[in-house]
């Protein structure tokens, strides 16, 4: 089935707007309605009118005596309600759910509409309103920016073009010329065929270079098309900002009360052109058939790889002075994790076989108990709201879900720890080997292992070998964090699992004891925070190990498990005191 073009709903939308708002217009200066040359200082908010200062009088001096003069930056507080089709000069304040027609008084008491249900228009209009207000700020200021880091990224793909397919920076990117990595691999296989087949091969070469100048062309347009159509949509996206920002500024009931929102629609991004740069293929010289031996340039390919809207978060600073909301009790005896399901959801255990769950009160909601009847080692919660927990005694993974348990991952000669939920819904598990010598974190989708992160480029261990406990988290720029209490440091691996840095704690005079870190967590704003147990506080550094600051005046006793819900409160399980406090400390 084809699809449509993606500014066919937008122009529907805008079309749909106009048609409900028949005195748009983009004036700049408001202008006397009598008169039609002065500029208008006044309104009357009963017969909508802009009046001049002169103009006033003649106006105020007919038979009306309910005539509201306002100053013109106070107009519009009266609401201006469609006229009744069936009763002249009668004004439509309801509409007939039944129906499905605007009514004035006259018609609510008629028989026509005996026994129907009415909606009251200035609910509706309220109603509307605040719709278009929150489509009107989402629009400017979430999708838009998003299709301008989009437009951004593309731009920067056309500008780089030049350097990637230049075929005199092709000749010369052994000597480095400012070619990026992929593009001096792919010359520097060319310069040394070239170099082996000397002149016999210097027409096939320039061939080549002419392909080369073609594909870029090509790429050029591919690239080029996408970031016109995007920029389409960035246009009549601003399009229909102005005209919410209009609907907002109007008074017109039928327009507001009709409105239907069209940004699901928007956030509906475009896909993401993936291009692979063309690669040189050498194959061994045979004179004899040395145009076809020579090699080729894989053609151009490009696919479309589906964006999902996020809405970025916006900054928060850190308070000087963290504060204590709220406290739990668990009743676990000896508290060791915390997880956040929704802001309304704390689960938590402690050394028996239950896991518990509390609401933001305190209430305890739910208890359920491990499979085996041991406890859990640690446990998170999916996208889907069904609960995860470690196992080391059967080496197992268990999944809960509508009261049912099953086991997804079973391990043979390792045992899983600490559990992960990432914003991709996959599942990180770090795990040591039985020997206690080595330990690693394994990424898992559904029950298929997909990645494992062991060793450094150098084929050093990331994480201590011990069985310490090692807590994990995924930050927002999807780096994953691991506290290494065995190795106290916090150690950093990116998406890819490559090494990124090691914090190993920050001086003070009133932590004087080693840094282990336990329980760690990541905020929207990609800070990491781990729990210090032995030092009673809480560091908190950026996304590149840069220390912040410490959450030490909250009478934090053994913090150790920490999470952080969608609204960046901090839940932190302190371990023998055995409750959870919650923590704010981000400015709001």
């Amino acid at each position: 089935m084809p699809r449509s073009h993606p500014r066919q709903p937008i122009n529907r939308l805008l079309l749909t707007i106009r048609e409900m708002d028949p005195n748009y217009s983009a004036q700049d200066v408001a202008r006397c309605d009598l008169c039609k040359t002065a500029i208008a200082q006044s309104y009357c908010d009963f017969c909508h009118v802009n009046l001049c200062k002169p103009c006033i009088g003649e106006h105020i001096s007919d038979e009306y005596d309910k005539h509201k003069i306002v100053p013109i930056l106070q107009r519009k507080s009266t609401l201006i309600y469609p006229k009744c089709e069936t009763h002249q000069n009668k004004a439509c304040k309801w509409q007939c759910k039944d129906c499905n027609i605007n009514v004035c008084s006259h018609c609510l008491a008629s028989s026509q509409h005996s026994g129907h249900k009415f909606l009251n228009l200035e609910e509706l209009f309220t109603t509307s309103k605040k719709c278009i207000q929150n489509d009107r700020e989402e629009l400017n200021n979430k999708i838009i920016p998003t299709y301008e880091e989009i437009v951004y990224e593309l731009e920067m793909q056309i500008a780089s073009l030049d350097g990637e397919y230049n075929a005199a920076q092709l000749r010369h990117a052994i000597r480095g010329r400012g070619l990026n990595c992929a593009a001096k691999k792919l010359t520097t296989a060319m310069s040394k065929q070239r170099e082996e087949i000397h002149r016999e091969v210097d027409n096939a070469f320039h061939q080549m270079e002419k392909e080369i100048c073609e594909i870029k062309v090509k790429h050029h347009s591919l690239l080029q098309k996408h970031l016109d159509e995007i920029k389409q949509l960035q246009s009549l996206m601003q399009q229909t900002l102005n005209v919410l920002n209009e609907m907002e500024e109007s008074n017109e009931v039928s327009s507001a009360f009709n409105y239907s929102s069209k940004n699901e629609e928007f956030r509906k991004l475009p896909p993401k052109v993936n291009v692979s740069i063309s690669k040189f293929v050498p194959k061994p010289i045979d004179r004899e058939e040395l145009c076809r031996l020579i090699g080729k340039l894989t053609q151009l390919s490009a696919t479309m790889e589906e964006r999902i809207f996020t809405a970025k978060k916006p900054v928060r600073e850190l308070l000087d002075e963290p504060e204590v909301l709220n406290t739990i009790n668990t009743g676990h005896g000896t508290l060791r994790s915390v997880t956040c399901f929704t802001d309304e959801q704390i689960w938590t255990i402690g050394l028996t076989a239950d896991i518990k769950c509390f609401n933001i009160t305190g209430v305890l909601q739910k208890t359920i108990r491990t499979k085996s009847g041991r406890m859990p080692y640690d446990i998170a919660v999916d996208k889907d709201g069904a609960l995860m927990y470690s196992d080391l005694k059967t080496r197992t993974v268990y999944k809960v879900k509508n009261c049912q348990t099953e086991a997804i991952i079973t391990l043979q000669g390792w045992k899983p720890v600490k559990l992960c939920v990432t914003s991709s819904s996959d599942l990180l598990v770090t795990m040591y080997i039985d020997n206690c010598t080595q330990s690693k974190v394994v990424r898992y989708s559904s029950s298929t292992e997909k990645q494992t992160i062991q060793f450094d480029d150098e084929g050093q261990p990331l994480y201590s070998g011990n069985p310490y406990i090692k807590y994990i988290s995924e930050n927002r720029n999807l780096d994953i964090c691991v506290a290494d209490l065995g190795a106290s440091a916090v150690v950093v691996v990116n998406q890819a699992g490559k090494f990124r840095f090691r914090y190993t704690g920050h001086p003070s005079p009133t932590n004087n004891k080693p840094f282990e870190p336990c329980g760690i967590t990541t905020d929207s704003q990609g800070r990491i925070l781990t729990a210090d147990s032995d030092n009673n506080c809480i560091h908190i550094i950026d996304a590149h190990g840069h220390f912040l600051r410490y959450i030490d005046n909250c009478d934090l006793r053994e913090p150790f498990g920490l999470c952080v819900d969608s609204d960046d409160s901090l839940f932190v399980g302190e371990e023998n005191e055995d409750i959870v406090k919650k923590i704010r400390y981000l400015r709001c």
